[in-house]
């Protein structure tokens, strides 16, 4: 399998951002190999396409299982695993924020939380944690707003992302109607 200058960019900048975003450049390649792909892929395929080891593929393929974002395929009459990405855009983006914040934010409130219990042994501390507060009420304040996210239709979602800078207008609409009052 030979990738095509335009789909070689493309699985090579994921790769790069892959490190960006928390996941190393062989997962990330591999994945935007696979979100581009129309057809399911197995192990060996990736590697000769992606200049991998099998076993860097199949270490690739496992994070991106733990992380739910391939899906495992059979092809009748032959033995081999095949994988996809899933056709969504949007599903790829809900299991990516549904994954992060079991990864990164629901840690991190855990630990507010259990912060916030103590009793602050002097101003140092009592100041720490208003600061703790405020950020774990902002994390909380977003992570509630995501989870009812997750729960809104595509069309829907799609429609309140295109409003961006609107809503700040109309809220500054609002507020002026308000004071003119």
């Amino acid at each position: 399998m030979k990738l095509t200058p335009m789909i070689q960019a493309f699985v090579l900048h994921f790769g790069e951002m892959g490190s960006r975003w928390g996941i190393n450049r062989t997962v990330g390649q591999i994945y935007a190999l696979l979100v581009v792909n129309k057809s399911p892929l197995n192990a060996d395929q990736m590697a000769a396409a992606l200049g991998f080891s099998r076993s860097n593929v199949s270490m690739g393929l496992k994070e991106l299982q733990s992380w739910r974002l391939v899906r495992l395929q059979h092809i009748p009459g032959d033995r081999k695993e095949y994988y996809s990405a899933p056709e969504s855009i949007w599903d790829i983006a809900r299991t990516l924020i549904e994954e992060r914040r079991k990864r990164e934010i629901d840690p991190t409130l855990s630990l507010l939380r259990d912060v916030l219990l103590e009793s602050p042994a002097n101003q140092d501390e009592a100041y720490a944690q208003q600061r703790m507060q405020e950020m774990h009420d902002l994390i909380e304040l977003i992570t509630r707003w995501s989870t009812e996210m997750q729960g809104v239709s595509q069309d829907k979602l799609y429609t309140l992302l295109k409003l961006g800078s609107g809503v700040s207008k109309v809220i500054d609409m609002k507020d002026k109607l308000i004071k003119g009052k």
